[in-house]
């Protein structure tokens, strides 16, 4: 294995029915990762081997990390949490915040904050809009119009399941009729972009659009004509 490796993508079955050796060559991989220190890049659904390799990695079951992930483990334990984030490159930190109101990641409120000061007039950011569904609690981070096109916006402050995104952000347009025009607006740092280099040309039907044309389109009071992603 060259010794400039720094990180292992691993694309997985989204079944769990599957051989045994499967799961044992799965976790044998994570076993490799944690040893080695490698950055760990999973491009599987919510279940499968990806959790497999992802678990052992951190130390903890798959089911264990599955359940973290889709939030339904009840009274986590701290040493979890710090090994779920860490198995898949991400650093814990915890803020604690007075009342009960929902608070944004830092990160992404720098990130949109930035976003607003590329829009020329007429455009203007609107934050927290919601999917027009009853009962329904998910929100696009922003939106803006020019008076003839809508533009929604996503923004991610650390990039990782990228297929997970992919298809979370599909499902919010399916269910939004004025959602034709995504902006996909990512932290730069130098892991965003590495994983939107390994995965740029996969979401190029969904994303069209590179960060040059959106905000030439932002710059000029215009929403672009087609969704894409924008480094900022």
């Amino acid at each position: 294995m060259p010794t400039s490796l720094r990180s292992v993508t691993v694309y997985c079955s989204s079944s769990r029915d599957l051989p045994k050796p499967y799961y044992r060559a799965g976790e044998e991989l994570g076993a490799a990762i944690a040893r080695n220190g490698w950055t760990l890049v999973y491009g599987g659904n919510r279940i499968g081997l990806s959790l497999a390799a992802t678990g052992r990695h951190a130390g903890i079951s798959g089911w264990q990390l599955g359940r973290i992930e889709r939030g339904t483990l009840v009274r986590p334990t701290f040493e979890q949490l710090c090994r779920a984030a860490r198995a898949v490159g991400l650093k814990p930190a915890f803020d604690l915040y007075p009342g009960a109101d929902p608070v944004h990641d830092r990160g992404q409120l720098a990130l949109l904050a930035r976003l607003e000061k590329v829009l020329a007039p007429p455009l203007r950011l609107h934050r927290e809009v919601p999917i027009p569904i009853k009962g329904d609690l998910r929100a696009w981070d922003g939106r803006t119009s020019d008076g003839e096109r809508v533009a929604s916006i996503e923004g991610e402050a650390r990039l990782g399941d990228m297929q997970e995104m992919s298809r979370r952000i599909a499902r919010k347009q399916r269910d939004d009729p004025r959602a034709r025009v995504v902006i996909l607006v990512v932290n730069r740092t130098a892991h965003n972009r590495r994983v939107l280099a390994m995965h740029r040309e996969s979401l190029r039907e969904q994303f069209l659009l590179d960060g040059a044309a959106i905000l030439r389109a932002l710059r000029s009071g215009r929403v672009p004509p087609a969704s894409g992603i924008l480094l900022l």
